[in-house]
Formats: C-alpha cells, sequence, structure tokens
C-alpha cells in the first residue's frame, strides 16, 4: 500500500511537471505576441492561473476553518493551514508578476489602484494568518484563533474580485484572445492547479504527520534510541 502510494505520487508531480513544461513551451514558440504590449503580455499566462488559484486556496482555506469551528477535528485545522500557506506563496507570485507587467504596460511597478491595493490587503492578511499560527503554542488555541481570522480575512477575496468591476481602476475587466492564445491559457490554468492542489495536499500530509507527533498539551513525544531503551530495560 505504501508502494502504491509512493508511484501515485510520483505520477502526479511527474505529469504535473510536464505539463508545466508543456506551457512553457507554448508561451516560448506557440502562442504569438500581443500587438501592443509585446513579449511581455505573455506573463499574463502565468498570472491569471495564480491569480485564480490564489482565490481558490484561500476558499479552501475559509471552508476548512468553518468546518474546524463546527467538528473541532485537527483535519480541518490541518487543512486550513495548508491552504493558507499556499495562498501566501501564490498572492507572492500574483504580486510580482503584476509589478513586472505593469512597469512595462503602464510604466510603474505600482499603483494604488483598487485591484492592486486589494491583492496586498489580501497577501498581507494570510502572512499575520500565518504568524498568528506561530505565535501561539496551543494546538487548540491555534487553530480556534486561527479558524475565526481565516474566516474574516477571506471577506477581501470578493473585494479583490469586484473591485475592477465596482471602482475605476487600470485593469482591464475582459480581454479578447486569439485561439492560440485560449489554448496557451488553458494549458498553463491545468499546470497551476495541479500545482497549487499538489502543494496543499503535500503541506495538510505534513501538518497531519506534526500533529500526530505531538501531545495533547502541546509537547512532541520524546523518541528514545534503541541503545538507551535497552540499557534501560537492563
Amino acid at each position: 500500500m505504501k508502494s502504491l502510494r509512493t508511484t501515485l505520487i510520483a505520477s502526479y508531480w511527474f505529469i504535473t511537471l510536464a505539463l508545466t513544461a508543456l506551457a512553457c513551451g507554448l508561451v516560448a514558440f506557440y502562442v504569438p505576441e500581443e500587438r501592443s504590449m509585446g513579449v511581455i503580455q505573455k506573463i499574463f499566462y502565468l498570472h491569471l492561473p495564480v491569480a485564480i488559484c490564489t482565490f481558490l486556496a484561500c476558499l479552501v482555506c475559509f471552508i476548512a476553518s468553518i468546518g474546524y469551528l463546527s467538528h473541532r477535528k485537527t483535519a480541518w485545522d490541518d487543512l486550513a493551514a495548508a491552504s493558507g500557506r499556499v495562498a501566501v506563496q501564490l498572492c507572492s507570485v500574483v504580486l510580482l508578476t503584476g509589478m513586472i507587467w505593469g512597469k512595462s504596460a503602464w510604466g510603474q511597478w505600482w499603483t494604488w489602484s483598487p485591484r492592486l491595493t486589494f491583492s496586498l490587503v489580501l497577501w498581507l492578511l494570510y502572512v499575520v494568518y500565518l504568524m498568528i499560527r506561530m505565535s501561539i503554542e496551543s494546538p487548540q488555541r491555534r487553530a480556534l484563533v486561527g479558524a475565526v481570522y481565516a474566516i474574516i480575512a477571506f471577506l477581501d477575496v470578493p473585494l479583490v474580485y469586484l473591485s475592477v468591476r465596482m471602482m475605476p481602476d487600470i485593469h482591464p475587466t475582459s480581454i479578447s484572445l486569439a485561439p492560440e492564445m485560449k489554448l496557451t491559457l488553458a494549458a498553463w490554468f491545468v499546470a497551476v492547479i495541479l500545482l497549487s492542489l499538489g502543494l496543499v495536499v503535500a503541506r495538510c500530509s505534513l501538518n497531519r504527520q506534526i500533529s500526530r507527533s505531538v501531545r495533547p498539551t502541546g509537547g512532541f513525544e520524546p523518541v528514545m534510541p534503541a541503545k538507551f531503551e535497552w540499557e534501560v530495560a537492563r
């Protein structure tokens, strides 16, 4: 059973990396350059899927936090912590690629437009979420405080999404794409979704292992070397 699980995990990551390589190849050699923006526009194929996956990671953290408050099971907290960490990682990529794109498109690295501002706030909210979790020693209190905070932090997600539609913003509300561009974007969506899902599952699995090795009081179970155990027994 363990061997089968290892094979499935290896196969998953092999497929994910292969699709990511394919998506990179499509960007480099297949998709045409956009007429007005040129080659810098190709960062869009990474930027948009990562932004959507950021929202999804925040949503999973939100749902898992509600699950913990409802059932008080550690598995829900492990999932919330994992998805919150991945949300920070993905949002960092969104902000970085957005700044690179903005410098070329608008002539400046940063502008305090509604979407950029709410995106930065989102990143800060989930960074604070991770900091709160690290600052609380009691597993039960950490899970409870983290769940309540994550539910509140999720309120910024619809603001990021709706800001460009409700307020004046430099971000376009819609983009027309040629068939080659749609295919390339679809490939990137598949690759980024698989990568994000894999990161969440891997981190959640690690959190589960850590949870099992911790006592209910919050301390780690001591593991005695075999030689020392034999000497004590003797």
